[in-house]
């Protein structure tokens, strides 16, 4: 697909970047980048090096709010930021890819297929440089005032306490966006960052409507069917559909072993695809 160069002043030029400091003076992209910033958009940033508990918030809040029709924005690098592009595909969503070199070459080499997909399903790729462009140090730390600028809101899901991703914060209170984060916890590294966040007044998210009023979305979008996020969901969503509410026969009829079981649970709460109704007994929320 052809690059546009973009520049500075043109109508094609994405508004939510103009004010912000630091503004870039030129802008390259592949895909249609106005039409899906007309939605609203949540930029989605964290660990490289993710963990399992990491891995499966991202999934189910992305999950949870791009098939609500939220664009996500992330910067395309392995962990936090791959799963946020996969997942927003895979909840027949849309996504932008900020990256840190030329877009001819996409950076990292093992996401290139990624990058493909994210054009196919009508997402676009965006970077402040030209072809050739390579992947420089200083273009990672760059790149990440334009992934904060894209979103009207930052999620954070997992991050230590020196990332790349609290520079990522950073520059999103800079230009006034709400930021969100997730508590992990304490005795982890992959969470010092998150949990700091907290502690200087970011907003602590433990369900996805923690998303949804930040933004300032009506929780009313067209949403026709709870989707599953994994195998796992599915087993408990579609018991639940079948009218079977008691955690004990969830638990036996989903075919889960215990401790599986009661992660899945946990995280069909967080992102509000599930509520609890009392005596050990759930539904799908409405």
């Amino acid at each position: 697909m052809k690059i546009q160069h973009i520049k500075a002043g043109s109508k094609d030029f994405p508004a939510r970047l103009i004010n912000i400091p630091d503004s870039p003076k030129d802008l390259y992209v592949i895909g249609d980048l106005t039409s899906i910033l007309v939605k609203t958009s949540l930029s989605v940033v964290g660990s490289r090096r993710v963990s399992p508990y990491g891995r499966g918030v991202t999934t189910n809040l992305v999950s949870a709010v791009a098939s609500r029709g939220v664009s996500i924005v992330s910067g395309l690098a392995i962990g936090v930021d791959g799963i946020s592009h996969e997942v927003a595909l895979s909840s027949g969503g849309r996504t932008v890819a900020v990256l840190p070199c030329g877009l001819d070459a996409p950076y990292p080499v093992r996401h290139r297929q990624l990058a493909r997909r994210i054009l196919e399903k009508g997402g676009a790729l965006i970077s402040e440089y030209p072809s050739g462009t390579p992947p420089l140090q200083h273009h990672f730390i760059a790149r990440n005032r334009i992934v904060a600028g894209l979103g009207d809101g930052l999620l954070v899901t997992e991050a230590a306490a020196k990332s790349g991703t609290m520079h990522t914060a950073g520059f999103a209170l800079d230009q006034g966006k709400p930021v969100m984060t997730v508590p992990g916890n304490i005795t982890s590294y992959l969470s010092q960052g998150t949990n700091n966040l907290i502690k200087s007044g970011a907003i602590p998210v433990t369900e996805v409507s923690d998303i949804t009023q930040a933004l300032k979305l009506d929780v009313a979008l067209e949403q026709s069917e709870v989707l599953a996020a994994s195998k796992e969901e599915e087993a408990i969503l579609s018991q639940l559909k079948l009218g079977v509410s008691d955690a004990e026969q969830l638990q036996i009829l989903s075919e889960l072993n215990p401790e599986t079981f009661n992660q899945t649970l946990t995280m069909l709460e967080i992102t509000g695809k599930i509520t609890p109704i009392g005596a050990g007994n759930w539904s799908i929320a409405g």
